[in-house]
């Protein structure tokens, strides 16, 4: 039943387990004490399956595409005023994230 929760109802599940009340939870993870208890009532509607993935952010979406239209990492940078260094390790993120979903 835990496979398809998310890290935060992981954890606070095994808080919870351990015996914190959830005013105690919710000051270690900076949540309510209703919020805490909102979470925990949340966990227990059963789930087809795991949650939604995000989109990538969106500049390792639009470094992407331009690397797809030909830009080099030099003029990407430009644009974007930072550094080539730092578009390649964008797009290196960019295409290693692609690659866990396509294996996920």
């Amino acid at each position: 039943m835990t496979e398809y929760l998310r890290p935060l109802e992981r954890r606070v599940l095994a808080m919870h387990a351990e015996g914190l009340d959830p005013a105690a939870i919710g000051r270690r993870l900076r949540k309510s004490p209703a919020q805490v208890e909102r979470i925990i009532e949340w966990t227990r509607i059963p789930r087809s399956r795991p949650p939604m993935r995000r989109r990538p952010p969106a500049i390792e979406r639009r470094v992407v595409d331009l690397r797809a239209a030909g830009e080099s990492h030099e003029e990407i940078a430009r644009r974007f005023r930072r550094s080539p260094e730092f578009i390649r390790r964008v797009e290196g993120l960019a295409h290693f994230r692609k690659a866990l979903e396509l294996l996920g």
